[in-house]
């Protein structure tokens, strides 16, 4: 079955849309603005979380747009159709966010006209990645270590934006600042809104602290008053009232959600309905096993690797009955059916306990 396919059989079962919501044709996709006044509600790029079956399923759950992992610039220069793998959107993907790292303008001059040509009018906006903590990537000079190197950051967003005209919107994702203590997020942003960044994304932590410890929203509320460019909140958007609560109180556009979206692709639409001021009705426990079987038929219809469901199981399944058997048989899966039959287990569990 392709993922189209897939998602109108299986997406239904388990409370979702069976197709993903386009952007409104009235909507200039270049009017970020206006796009995120429709949906403010966005799932966050995740390294090696935020595949093509990952994006589907958040967007059937609601998401008014879905990032793609991290991609490196120069991966996209030397690593060929392997690295274009994570760039490319499923067939019922209406568009995509795609967020690159690394730190020379030409690499991401050169990355950002590939993407924008290869993907045309499915492409939403070019990221630049400015908060990644992970020591691999700092030490390069990249991810959260251009706060530390404002002009070069600043460089990269004018390379970007020579790369993909002004068509697409680039943006940026940045932390709190580099070192506990030292917030730099309100002054870097203006610099980056005056480079030509189209919104700025902020995540309330210091890179040093990196998911440790709680994100300051105050730090967002700050990002947002010193700049006139939307700003998107980030950290601690653990659940659709998160979310809400984040973009009512903060002054941001929009909030990415990451974690809070693990085994929960509805916490886009709920947030939705909290902000229109319904309570949405909690998932019941099949319908998490119906969203973990059309995951999995996801993952394979779009050639992922079906390894990525372990960890899958582990968020749909949690708290079910027999819990700590279902891990146990998924730890041996290796093919579709494999993990199928582990859904089957889970519902007979249920039945067992009425």
């Amino acid at each position: 079955m392709t993922p189209a396919q897939v998602l109108a059989e299986w997406g239904p079962r388990a409370g979702l849309l069976g197709k993903p919501t386009p952007l409104p044709a009235k909507i200039d996709r270049i009017d970020l603005k206006s796009r995120f006044k429709v949906n403010p509600f966005l799932m966050a790029p995740m390294a090696g979380v935020s595949d093509a079956a990952y994006r589907t399923m958040a967007r059937a759950g609601g998401a008014g747009l879905a990032y793609s992992e991290m991609v490196s610039c120069a991966g996209l220069h030397y690593g060929g159709e392997k690295t274009w793998e994570l760039v490319e959107p499923a067939e019922n993907e209406p568009d995509i966010a795609v967020q690159l790292f690394g730190s020379k303008p030409e690499l991401f001059r050169e990355a950002a006209a590939s993407v924008s040509e290869r993907l045309g009018e499915r492409l939403a906006l070019i990221d630049i990645n400015m908060a990644c903590p992970v020591p691999k990537v700092t030490k390069k000079g990249e991810g959260s270590a251009l706060l530390d190197s404002p002009k070069l950051a600043a460089g990269l967003v004018r390379a970007c934006i020579d790369g993909v005209g002004s068509h697409v919107p680039v943006t940026v994702k940045v932390r709190r600042g580099r070192r506990m203590g030292e917030e730099v997020a309100p002054e870097f942003a203006r610099v980056m809104e005056d480079a030509g960044a189209s919104a700025i994304a902020v995540h309330g932590r210091f890179a040093n602290q990196l998911y440790h410890g709680e994100a300051d929203w105050g730090c967002v509320s700050r990002v947002a008053q010193a700049v006139c460019v939307p700003v998107i909140g980030s950290g601690d958007v653990s659940s659709s009232q998160a979310a809400a609560r984040m973009l009512s109180e903060t002054g941001a556009a929009a909030v990415m959600v990451a974690r809070g979206s693990y085994g929960n692709p509805w916490v886009f639409r709920d947030a939705a309905a909290i902000l229109a001021g319904t309570s949405p009705s909690p998932r019941t426990p099949r319908e998490k096993i119906a969203a973990f079987r059309c995951h999995v038929r996801l993952l394979d219809a779009t050639g992922a690797n079906l390894k990525r469901a372990r960890s899958l199981a582990g968020w749909y399944l949690r708290g079910m009955p027999e819990a700590a058997r279902l891990r146990g048989m998924v730890v041996t899966c290796q093919t579709l059916d494999d993990y199928l039959a582990v859904a089957d287990a889970a519902e007979r569990a249920l039945d067992d306990v009425g």
